[in-house]
């Protein structure tokens, strides 16, 4: 595991930490431009080209979108064990972000006569992209699903790769029953974002497409960015562990891994002054590593030794700058007094207090959105949240009297400004 004394790094180190994996998607940039153009072009039959051709499926026209008895057989064949658990999941998902709906419309004077407010509403509809991979996840669907129907959005289209057997895994047609979406199609990559960005026979057009995705969904985001809303920017997984040297090196060995097992491009950090901490924390992670799969375990030492190991600083005060300056996706805070460390943290994605509460939680089952901004853009973007569905309109009304009393400094400006007809529907109302 790489230890990096943060004082004695050059510039050219410091960045390379900072910047983590820089994901060159240009080639899959080129082949997006291509397959898109194709959907376009040819709606259902080149979806289900590229379907057979990349996720190497074999689909029919009717076969691409979910039927509603699809749905309730793969909710019914589930484990209902996993079945209580993505309810429970879903309830406190649904808790969390019902607190974030704002009022539907709000006004205030600011003057005598002049009146001025703002009315939201959901967006028309969006697309959730609903990745696979190797495995299901419908805490995904979770995250993405419940804020959208919490905002009201009228039409919620679900796309996400089929697997081996032409289907979608039981778990995310189980998580789409529980929260209630009922339209789901067979079709991810590329051709998911072309597909819903121009409509095909099958699959609507869509607004926003909102969701992560592998570098190919990824690329067609970018180059369809003119015809879709593709939302939130998401990259390779990243964790700090900040810890001082009151923090058990047992809990900071154990979540410092979590999002190190993503992926090699992945970036999971340990951030504390204390030494003494670190030598404890290092032979337990040995430990733990022999605990899992031979994959995840290659995924988290290349992490431990490329973008991701330990942060070796001066002080608690320094930690906390490096995490300001990092804007991890995912921290947790193992310090003496968390909640006065919270009040010093302006950069991050989410924010985990105490030694009970690892990154697993909030993936999945206590409430927050997980799908978070990555690579530094948590210093500029939120997580996932209602506000993603919903749009404000600003609202204005100025009576006789009001007009009359900005009538003469909307003139000015307008005037100054030189808009001539600006000041013309100020000066010659009557």
């Amino acid at each position: 595991m790489k230890i990096r004394v943060w004082k004695d790094l050059s510039a050219e180190e410091k960045s390379f930490v900072l910047k983590r994996a820089e994901l060159d998607i240009s080639e899959q940039m080129k082949l997006a431009i291509d397959v898109s153009n194709d959907i376009r072009d040819n709606g259902d039959s080149a979806v289900l080209k590229y379907t057979e051709k990349f996720d190497r499926v074999t689909l029919t026209q009717d076969k691409i979108k979910v039927t509603t008895e699809e749905i309730e057989a793969g909710y019914a064949r589930l484990d209902p064990k996993v079945r209580d658990s993505i309810a429970y999941a879903a309830k406190n998902i649904r808790d969390f972000h019902s607190k974030q709906m704002p009022e539907e419309m709000w006004f205030t004077n600011v003057d005598k006569g002049l009146m001025v407010g703002e009315k939201t509403t959901p967006i028309v509809d969006v697309c959730l992209y609903v990745p696979r991979g190797k495995g299901s996840f419908p805490s995904v669907l979770l995250m993405l699903g419940i804020p959208a129907v919490v905002a009201n959005v009228p039409k919620i289209v679900v796309v996400t790769p089929p697997n081996e057997k032409g289907e979608v895994d039981d778990a995310i047609l189980a998580a789409a029953k529980i929260i209630g979406i009922t339209e789901i199609y067979k079709v991810g990559g590329i051709q998911a974002v072309a597909a819903v960005a121009y409509g095909t026979e099958t699959i609507p057009k869509c607004h926003k497409i909102i969701g992560p995705g592998n570098a190919y969904a990824t690329a067609a985001k970018r180059v369809l960015a003119n015809h879709i809303d593709a939302g939130l920017p998401a990259g390779p997984s990243e964790v700090i562990i900040l810890a001082d040297e009151k923090a058990d090196p047992e809990k900071c060995a154990l979540d410092v891994m979590i999002e190190a097992e993503h992926g090699p491009d992945s970036a999971a950090l340990l951030v504390t002054h204390s030494r003494e901490l670190v030598e404890k924390v290092l032979p337990i992670i040995d430990r733990q590593l022999e605990k899992i799969s031979e994959k995840r375990r290659s995924f988290v030492t290349t992490n431990f030794n490329t973008y991701g190991g330990v942060i070796l600083t001066e002080s608690l005060e320094e930690s906390i700058d490096f995490v300001n300056e990092y804007a991890p996706e995912h921290m947790e805070v193992m310090t003496e007094d968390p909640f006065a460390v919270l009040e010093k943290i302006q950069n991050a994605g989410e924010i985990l207090l105490g030694e009970y509460t690892p990154v697993t939680l909030c993936n999945f089952v206590l409430g927050p959105n997980a799908i978070l901004p990555t690579g530094g853009f948590a210093k500029t973007y939120s997580s996932v949240s209602v506000m993603d569905f919903l749009k404000r309109s600003s609202v204005g009304y100025a009576s006789r009297e009001g007009f009359e009393r900005v009538r003469e400094h909307a003139y000015n400006i307008a005037t100054v400004e030189g808009f001539d007809t600006h000041a013309l529907a100020v000066k010659e109302r009557k």
